[in-house]
């Protein structure tokens, strides 16, 4: 069942430990089928809890993940402060075995962790988070050099396949002119949208330059991952980072 669950390749240390989910396994019927692991989207809650003791048991986790209610949102919360329903679209720890996890069906799911092996985050990155500045935000909650920081970017929606109108563009271009060139222009007012592009220049203008993943398409990879653009009415994958004790 290990296929079913993608492990970043990615330099972390030893005492790290991350994980994305696809649509594979799970209990979830269609048009949820697989492996859902979001309560919001209508799926039946006793078969998401299903799925969710599902994970625990074939991924080895330490202890339940902390799970958010995302919002698009650029607020950030430690995993001390964590509880049930808490809204949030990042999550960052430096407590062993406290699961920082965020869901995603297309938006960009981004892990950190440092050099040390001392702090870990999970930020769910949309556009909307992006342009509010939720990397910007969880960035600052390191007690590490940016330099010191690594980043792998999950599944989230390919470049050829995000389309956005004008205002999206508008988001990021008029703060950062560089940003245009994660932008191709298809008419007057769309635009094909590289969310992982855009991901990593933010990540750059803070001084994070090692950054892995971002090899994903989640709309045309249909049999592996979730996509809301391609389905509307379907599940959550997850991505999630903790730390070991040493």
């Amino acid at each position: 069942m290990k296929s079913s669950l993608i492990i970043p390749d990615w330099p972390a240390p030893g005492n790290i430990q991350a994980l994305s989910t696809t649509r594979k396994g799970g209990y979830s019927l269609p048009p949820y089928e697989g492996l859902n692991l979001g309560l919001h989207v209508k799926d039946q809650a006793e078969t998401v809890a299903k799925n969710r003791e599902y994970l625990i048991e074939i991924a080895k986790l330490p202890s339940s993940p902390y799970w958010l209610d995302q919002n698009h949102s650029a607020h950030v919360i430690p995993s001390t402060k964590w509880q049930k329903n808490i809204q949030a679209d990042a999550i960052f720890s430096s407590t062993p075995h406290h699961i920082c996890t965020i869901m995603t069906a297309d938006c960009l799911p981004i892990l950190l962790c440092n050099h040390q092996g001392t702090m870990v985050a999970a930020i769910h990155a949309g556009w909307r988070g992006l342009a509010a500045g939720i990397i910007e935000q969880t960035v600052i909650q390191f007690s590490c050099l940016p330099s010191d920081i690594m980043a792998w970017f999950g599944p989230a929606i390919g470049s050829k396949q995000f389309e956005v109108g004008s205002e999206v563009y508008d988001a990021f271009c008029q703060r950062s002119p560089s940003a245009k060139h994660a932008f191709e222009q298809t008419d007057s007012t769309h635009y094909l949208a590289d969310i992982y592009l855009l991901a990593s220049q933010h990540l750059n203008k803070l001084g994070i330059h090692n950054i892995f993943g971002g090899h994903f398409c989640t709309v045309t990879e249909q049999q592996r991952f979730f996509s809301y653009r391609r389905e509307g009415i379907t599940g959550r994958m997850a991505s999630m980072i903790w730390i070991e004790p040493k």
